[in-house]
């Protein structure tokens, strides 16, 4: 291994690897892909993917627990919203490899 690559452990590889599982699913992606345009409720997300609130509330739980997705109480509802600055770089770094061609 070069000297200036940064030396990571095994731990490091399988939480890189949970975190692209994650990307796997286009569901996710679209979810993710959505709410790089601001924060929205479940509704609005279901709305629209045109997908039930049911299965994006189920998806949104993973992307929670993954922390791709982050959310905050307004009120009585829950406002979802890309954790931070990173995975709004993966979805576009992304989407501009997918599309070159």
């Amino acid at each position: 291994m070069p000297e200036n690559k940064i030396r990571a452990c095994e731990e490091d590889f399988q939480r890189l690897a949970d975190l692209y599982k994650m990307f796997a699913d286009p569901t996710r992606v679209k979810i993710m892909y959505t709410l790089s345009g601001g924060e929205l409720c479940v509704q609005d997300i279901a709305e629209a993917l045109d997908m039930t609130q049911s299965a994006i509330s189920h998806q949104l739980s993973i992307l929670r627990q993954a922390r791709l997705v982050k959310s905050r109480r307004d009120g009585r509802s829950i406002r979802y919203s890309l954790d931070d600055d990173h995975v709004e770089w993966i979805l576009a770094k992304g989407m501009e490899h997918v599309r070159e061609e």
